[in-house]
């Protein structure tokens, strides 16, 4: 009979150390892990505590009849479970931290409440009452360690993080992000060096660096044969993964989030387009909205700055940061009634949205293409894509990734997917966006092109570019 697989923690060595350092400290320790949904929260803490005594608790998802009682319910008959005790009163948090507190009283132990906002969302008094607990009952045991643990990164920031009742107790923030590539490599096991950066690049077009999608791998298969099985089969994760991502995190307003995310599927686009896409005018409830997909690791902000006066500029666009959101809706999603229909069918091109992946994929991960380029992070004043807005004085111009050191040197990145080598072109190409941008006296540029699939001899041999960057080159490290 053959054996199951061994489930293998891949990365997140510096998270994990960050944790361990918690069980050596002299106090109790109060910690927040926060990241989108999937990012691998649970399972950096199930690593972490692998070896620990623990309680573990879940919220209920949100769902409009579940109420207060109904968490404190489940937290209850999770208690009961775990200790070997039945009839706890689940009337009050007071009477359920207290039970808690009992069993947490001494020796070492670690107390995870994961997916907080599904807890205390709905209950004003949740988040209060931890705080006494910690206070009068959890913080008095030094070997005790409690992690908090949610998704909706925003509320996790305004209600714990922000809060003047939690102020000087978070012992650690930490906040997970896509895996890097190197990282990402490992999911193909013994098949990694076999399998071409481009073979990678396919797979990782539609679910990044997030971890539970890159579980689902199956090395022996192609990318189109593993998209077809997650993406485009009725029972495949990933054919289902959208809805349960915003009915979980924003079950309230699904439909306003839905729309934003819609509208940066085909570019990115500053706040005032987005608002007149959606015909709706500016307020700081929008703000807010645009404010929670970006915590929450959906979208980004990308700000672009004075090269003169290194002051970040108002100038600003939201990226949709998150290769699998615009996968489905490019490509799953009109493909639904299809795939429901008849079970599966052959995955159609994805080409037209590759460059928005293969540029996301980039820029997640800027470290190994600094290493690259032989920058060290302190030498970088800024780093973004950088836009310049066309006035009366100068020409607009648009640049993938625009690195600026502390030697007045300039890195302009050209971040360009094709299925074929690179031509010649592309020099024209840069040499036009040098050509528009205003450098200040004494600042030198040098053009840097990351591509996937080659570049021509020409461009090799013009000696245009400074660094020529194969995608292959950021799947390398440790």
């Amino acid at each position: 009979m053959t054996q199951p697989k061994k489930r293998v923690f891949i990365g997140r060595e510096r998270e994990l150390a960050i944790l361990k350092d918690l069980s050596l400290s002299r106090s109790a320790s109060f910690a927040v892990i926060k990241g989108r949904r999937r990012i691998g929260k649970s399972r950096l803490i199930q690593e972490f505590g692998k070896s620990l005594r623990t309680l573990y608790f879940l919220g209920l998802a949100p769902e409009e009849k579940i109420s207060p009682y109904d968490q404190r319910r489940h937290f209850a008959n999770q208690l009961e479970k775990q200790i070997g005790v039945g009839g706890i009163q689940a009337h009050d948090w007071d009477h359920l931290f207290g039970h808690l507190a009992k069993q947490a009283s001494s020796g070492q132990i670690l107390i995870v409440l994961d997916e907080i906002n599904w807890m205390g969302s709905k209950d004003p008094t949740f988040l209060p009452k931890l705080k006494t607990a910690w206070d009068t009952e959890f913080s008095k045991n030094p070997q005790l360690i409690l992690i908090l643990s949610g998704s909706m990164s925003g509320w996790i920031e305004d209600h714990i993080l922000k809060s003047t009742g939690f102020l000087g107790r978070i012992t650690q923030d930490i906040t997970l992000e896509e895996l890097p590539l190197n990282k990402c490599s490992q999911f193909w096991g013994s098949h990694a060096k076999r399998v071409s950066a481009y073979e990678k690049f396919k797979i990782l077009s539609v679910t990044g660096g997030v971890p539970l999608y890159l579980e689902l791998i199956r090395p022996d298969l192609t990318a189109e044969e593993n998209i077809q099985r997650l993406c485009f089969s009725r029972e495949g994760l990933l054919f289902n993964e959208f809805d349960r991502i915003f009915s979980d995190l924003f079950s309230r307003r699904t439909k306003t989030y839905r729309k934003i995310i819609e509208q940066l599927t085909y570019t990115a686009a500053p706040m005032d387009r987005i608002l007149s896409q959606l015909g709706t005018k500016a307020s700081g409830v929008f703000s807010d909205y645009l404010d929670d997909l970006v915590k929450t690791g959906y979208l980004t902000r990308d700000h672009t700055w004075s090269i003169k006066t290194l002051r970040e500029s108002k100038t600003s666009q939201y990226r949709l940061k998150d290769n699998y959101l615009r996968f489905y809706l490019r490509y799953i999603e009109p493909k639904r009634n299809l795939i429901n229909r008849v079970g599966t069918i052959t995955p159609p091109q994805w080409h037209t949205i590759m460059g928005f992946q293969f540029e996301n994929l980039v820029l997640n991960n800027r470290p190994a293409l600094y290493q690259i380029l032989g920058l060290n992070s302190n030498e970088i004043e800024f780093d973004n894509p950088f836009i310049q807005t066309k006035t009366k004085a100068r020409e607009g111009c648009q640049i993938d990734l625009l690195i600026q050191t502390h030697y007045h040197t300039l890195y302009l990145c050209e971040i360009k997917f094709s299925k074929k080598e690179i031509g010649v072109s592309i020099i024209q190409e840069v040499q036009e966006k040098i050509k528009r941008l205003v450098l200040p006296r004494g600042f030198s540029i040098r053009p840097v092109l990351i591509h996937v699939n080659g570049v021509s001899e020409s461009v090799e041999d013009s000696d245009f570019f400074s660094h020529i960057v194969d995608f292959s080159r950021l799947f390398e490290g440790g």
